[in-house]
């Protein structure tokens, strides 16, 4: 079976973004002070093919763990669906 996962990626929490911070500072500069404390982080979409959901969840889990996520800085969460 063919599986679309769509992974996100965030910094942790207790981590300072500052990619996130710039581009706060260029909310207010644009005039848009109602929006504050901006988080940047990815959105991954990759295609699978596995022989059931189950093994499909856990290929796409080892591919975050191993490789798209650096869990010491980040976490990230994802979707499976049938393709």
């Amino acid at each position: 079976m063919k599986f679309i996962a769509e992974v996100n990626i965030m910094p942790l929490k207790e981590i300072l973004d500052p990619q996130g911070k710039a581009v706060t500072g260029s909310m207010k500069n644009l005039g848009l002070q109602e929006i504050h404390n901006v988080r940047v982080g990815k959105h991954i979409t990759l295609e699978l093919e596995a022989p059931n959901e189950t093994v499909a969840n856990q290929k796409v889990d080892e591919a975050c763990r191993k490789l798209l996520a650096n869990l010491i800085m980040e976490s990230y969460e994802f979707e499976l669906q049938p393709a």
